[in-house]
């Protein structure tokens, strides 16, 4: 009888094996799709050692290597900039516009820009860089630069 009983006993433990398949399937989805979800604009930005941008509700100005214009995602031209900027100043007259420009851009184009932006009214305009890539580099070896 004792025989009998032992041949009787369950195996409790769990099998994970499919829950770790699962779950890496998932990963690599994510992986894959989240780059894919907030596609901006490929600019190569100016540096500087400072970054006080805060995050809030703004519009977003960028100008390309090519000289192009949008607003936020959406390209837009020279005429109708100004005119967009309006309509976003009399919906928010606290508005702020980033203006973010590629680091070959003319400094004469950048400035037709900015002047459009206060020609709407608008007062508060920042500009958009890139962090410094030799302070990033000190700082993740541990020197100063």
């Amino acid at each position: 009888m004792k025989n009998s009983a032992r041949s009787r006993q369950f195996l409790a433990e769990i099998n994970v094996i499919p829950l770790v398949d699962v779950v890496l399937v998932l990963l690599v989805i994510f992986m894959v799709t989240a780059p894919m979800l907030h596609r901006g604009l490929d600019i190569n930005l100016p540096t500087t050692t400072a970054n006080n941008i805060k995050a809030e509700e703004r519009l977003v100005v960028t100008i390309q290597k090519d000289k192009t214009l949008s607003l936020g995602n959406d390209p837009i031209s020279l005429v109708a900039l100004r005119s967009k900027l309006q309509e976003a100043k009399t919906s928010n007259p606290l508005v702020s516009v980033y203006l973010r420009a590629d680091q070959s851009v003319p400094y004469g184009s950048v400035i037709q820009i900015m002047d459009e932006v206060k020609g709407a009214s608008i007062e508060r305009l920042g500009m958009v860089t890139g962090p410094k890539m030799e302070s990033i580099e000190a700082e993740t070896i541990g020197a100063s630069p």
